[in-house]
């Protein structure tokens, strides 16, 4: 190898150096998990690997070639060091566009923060997780608490003939009759809630309702147009 060989191998070795001092001044802490120094060294020899095979290649091309080469190398540097840095941003804007793209697809933004899309008849649809039973919900304010319908119940394995429907409810379809149940555990995204009481509605309904005894345990939940946002 050259002296150019060498010279770019130095070049490249200060490169990954400065990257790695940089990261620890940035984000302190970043390489104490024996993963996090797993993946750095994985990633060195995968840059040691590409960069003999380019050293090779220069030793057989004329010095403008290399040159470029060297730009391309500087420009991957480059953005390596912006997608890190801006890596929460990025995956904050591939959460909001899956959102947007999947209505009723609760999609997590933050650490406990959810948005959902509104559908096309305007309302907000979602699935949840109800003891390990996933089942569709309407989002209703209008309800006082987690409504769930005779289907859903079964699917839970709720044996409806065991059921005391001793609650009377008033809904937009008038007067109707519900029982209390207990939900050990109810997951909407990343959100997850123990020990709601709910109801199970006694008449056969189109879809179970996400009422107040679940948006009062959140820390907020507001809706923004056409986007509801759950945080926990």
């Amino acid at each position: 190898m050259g002296k150019t060989g060498w010279l770019i191998l130095g070049l490249l070795a200060t490169g990954l150096i400065a990257l790695i001092i940089w990261l620890s001044g940035e984000r302190p802490g970043s390489l104490d998990h024996r993963d996090d120094q797993i993946h750095l060294v994985a990633l060195l020899m995968v840059l040691i690997f590409v960069g003999s095979g380019f050293l090779y290649r220069l030793g057989s091309t004329p010095g403008r070639v290399w040159l470029k080469y060297g730009a391309i190398w500087i420009g991957l540097g480059v953005l390596l060091i912006a997608g890190y840095s801006l890596r929460e941003d990025f995956g904050s804007l591939g959460s909001r566009m899956a959102a947007e793209l999947m209505p009723g697809h609760a999609v997590e933004t933050a650490p406990g923060t959810v948005v959902i899309r509104a559908q096309s008849d305007g309302h907000f649809h979602l699935r949840a997780i109800v003891d390990g039973t996933t089942l569709p919900f309407l989002v209703d304010t209008g309800a006082s608490s987690i409504v769930l319908s005779p289907g859903a119940a079964q699917r839970m394995g709720i044996d409806l003939t065991k059921l005391s429907f001793s609650v009377t409810t008033r809904t937009a379809n008038g007067i109707g009759q519900a029982a209390r149940i207990l939900i050990r555990e109810i997951r909407v995204g990343p959100i997850s809630l123990r020990n709601i009481p709910a109801l199970v509605n006694k008449a056969p309904m189109s879809e179970s309702l996400l009422g107040i005894s679940f948006l009062s345990q959140l820390k907020s939940y507001a809706v923004t147009g056409e986007t509801l946002t759950l945080v926990r």
